[in-house]
């Protein structure tokens, strides 16, 4: 079949041919177009016309969908998706809503925060897709089809942005660690530790490189290790003290880690397309996340 033959097929002769595949008889699949019997077969014989292909073999008055046929109807699906997306596409774009969002993420936001929330939607919530991307690209993925973008920096001025929570960089420790019972240690006594870091690309790792930079302290003795789960299980197993940003695993025990008066931490900040069509529903969706966020994971300074 040529490409001009695929862009000039008709969305009724496209639901003609599923209808009668789908229920089993001309006579079924007439009742469900509105068509007469008769009117349906002189169609489908149009619409092979219209293909070069026989998609039916006819026997005894019945109709056998054969090897072109079975090939072409997962094609036919296809296009008649398409179609019912690209009119919701219009239809939501038309109401200033969305029924799917494509959020992008780190992938430590995506285990931590967003699913989570997203475990709270209701039914009437649109459908969620989340991509995983590093802290640097989250936003750059709005540019490229993203609804919502979650990331650690302050969004770019073109983009519409709300604050979200402030979260800790913790310094993990087996429960019978000396500062398992601290509650917070000083910066300058973590770095004497062995430390098990992120890489240098990873948020909460920025953070703390940040924070060393601020107060003039160097690291010394540490393990670049990813995911940061992987640290935390290396802190575990007592083969040094875990900085990341995660929620606790394998019975940690979470310190936080003071530079003075504050902590090392982490801003989360949701972004969106200014010109978004449905820029009201995205904000109610990023103050939504933000009151999560604050009431599951905020803790005072």
């Amino acid at each position: 079949m040529t490409e001009q033959r695929v862009e000039d097929v008709d969305e009724r002769a496209l639901r003609r041919f599923v209808a009668v595949v789908e229920e089993g008889t001309v006579t079924a699949a007439a009742q469900r177009v509105h068509l007469t019997q008769p009117a349906l077969s002189r169609h489908l014989r149009a619409f092979e016309h219209e293909l070069s292909l026989s998609l039916f073999d006819r026997r005894d008055q019945r109709l056998v969908l054969n090897s072109a046929g079975r090939q072409f109807l997962p094609v036919a699906r296809d296009l008649l998706a398409h179609l019912e997306r690209a009119r919701q596409a219009a239809g939501d774009i038309a109401a200033g809503a969305m029924s799917a969002i494509t959020i992008a993420s780190t992938g430590t936001t995506l285990r931590d925060v967003l699913a989570p929330f997203l475990a709270t939607w209701q039914p009437e919530d649109p459908v969620p897709t989340v991509v995983e991307r590093s802290s640097g690209e989250a936003y750059r993925a709005l540019s490229r089809g993203a609804d919502l973008a979650i990331g650690t920096e302050l969004p770019p001025r073109h983009l519409h942005g709300l604050a979200l929570v402030t979260l800790p960089v913790w310094a993990y420790v087996p429960p019978d660690h000396p500062w398992a019972q601290a509650g917070s240690i000083r910066l300058r006594d973590v770095v004497v530790e062995h430390l098990l870091l992120p890489p240098p690309d990873h948020h909460a790792r920025h953070a703390f490189d940040l924070a060393l930079h601020d107060r003039g302290v160097g690291l010394h003795d540490y393990t670049e290790l990813a995911p940061p789960e992987i640290a935390q299980a290396m802190a575990a197993a007592g083969r040094g003290v875990a900085v990341v940003s995660d929620d606790p695993r394998f019975d940690l025990v979470p310190v936080r880690i003071r530079t003075g008066r504050t902590s090392v931490s982490i801003d989360l900040h949701a972004a969106w397309p200014g010109d978004h069509h449905a820029d009201r529903q995205l904000l109610q969706i990023a103050t939504r996340l933000r009151h999560f966020t604050r009431d599951r994971y905020a803790v005072p300074d």
